[in-house]
């Protein structure tokens, strides 16, 4: 096994959601792999994609989310109990957008697609555990959120690839997060976004995740590498990748995420797109500091690795915030749940719009208005 890929992927758990209170959890306690994970799992059927991944269809009550000890004989919820008030109102735009999507699988009803990944056929649990210490370099440029009463967020999130070198162990990604925890200590973390990783991926696409950590047991994990999040859409891949991307000073494209917290279940739900399809849920039980509530958040983009600050890749559009609409990447019509399950616009005292390099990494244009937050974030990092 190569070291290299163990450091790879041990960089991608603490993946763009694992931001606790402004600072990235590093520590990694969970490794299984897909392989692992499909050894006693019933393959229904095997979908092989244009883009040369390859799915197996599960049955959805054997899914890798009910191997958590926490999870043992939970009840499938297959739907939302509700929806946040105000998700029906449309909020009208200057420009022409349209949606990134990752392709459909055609998984049979009743099953859910995994994504085979062989590059991480070999990595054990030993390897993740040596380079979980390793001080890796971080980067970000977006919206900081702090509000004691966070039950949900929904943002549209412009995709882009940007440009990561091929030789290296960075990832840059994009999207948001909500977490809760102590001052200090690991927190709760859920969230989701795309990233573009090469050493991980073997390529430079954009793919879409979710992620999450668990703060007291001290454990990071992704998409259904690991146990925890419960996949109920059929024919939706976590880790395929999006299209069509963004394109600098042409088209635009975006995705649409809701994250929220059902009312009656407890559960914390991933919704997709403006059609608002259900991809899954975390599992309330799974969490202790944010069973009831999140406390932060953040929209924005994040490089992470060896030397994502001394030799960092880009971020969004690999352009400065600056340069605006179809030129700089975007966050847009950014809301929180409140404690009425409805869709507010987030208070702006409790805001902070910003980077931790100004002279690689830049936001501009943030506002609010009557249709939610704002800001064009990104740059080139050192890819001058």
């Amino acid at each position: 096994m190569k070291e290299k890929e163990a450091i790879i992927l041990a960089l991608f758990l603490s993946y763009l959601v694992l931001i606790a209170r402004g600072k990235y959890i590093r520590s990694i306690k969970q490794g299984e792999n897909n392989s692992q994970l499909l050894v006693y799992r019933r393959v229904n059927k095997t979908i092989q994609m244009g883009s040369g991944d390859i799915f197996d269809c599960i049955d959805v009550n054997l899914q890798p989310a009910f191997d958590h000890p926490l999870l043992k004989g939970h009840k499938i919820q297959m739907e939302p109990s509700s929806f946040p008030l105000g998700m029906d109102i449309k909020s009208p735009s200057q420009h022409v957008i349209s949606p990134a999507q990752p392709p459909i699988i055609e998984c049979p009803i009743g099953t859910i697609p995994i994504l085979r990944n062989h590059r991480r056929d070999h990595i054990t649990r030993q390897d993740i555990d040596e380079v979980a210490v390793t001080n890796n370099q971080q980067e970000e440029a977006g919206i900081e959120y702090r509000d004691d009463y966070i039950y949900g967020t929904r943002a549209i999130i412009s995709v882009y690839e940007p440009k990561v070198k091929k030789d290296c162990k960075d990832l840059s990604a994009s999207g948001l997060n909500i977490n809760s925890g102590p001052e200090g200590g690991q927190a709760d973390t859920i969230g989701a976004g795309y990233s573009v990783s090469p050493s991980l991926s073997g390529d430079g696409y954009a793919r879409f995740h979710v992620a999450w950590d668990e703060g007291v047991l001290n454990k990071s994990c992704y998409d259904l590498t690991c146990p925890g999040f419960v996949q109920i859409c059929h024919n939706f891949g976590l880790g395929e990748r999006l299209q069509p991307v963004s394109v600098y000073n042409g088209s635009q494209y975006v995705i649409t995420i809701l994250i929220f917290k059902d009312p009656n279940t407890k559960n914390w739900w991933l919704i997709w797109g403006e059609e608002k399809t259900p991809i899954g849920y975390w599992p309330n039980s799974l969490f202790t500091y944010i069973k009831d509530k999140g406390s932060y958040a953040f929209w924005g983009g994040h490089v992470s690795g060896p030397t994502a600050s001394t030799d960092s890749p880009q971020i969004g559009s690999g352009h400065f915030a600056s340069e605006g609409y179809s030129k700089a990447a975007f966050i847009k019509n950014i809301k929180i749940v409140d404690g009425n399950n409805t869709l507010v616009n987030p208070g702006d005292k409790k805001a902070l719009a910003g980077t931790t390099s100004l002279s690689k990494f830049t936001v501009d244009g943030y506002e609010i208005d009557k249709d939610g937050m704002h800001t064009f974030y990104g740059g080139p990092g050192d890819l001058v």
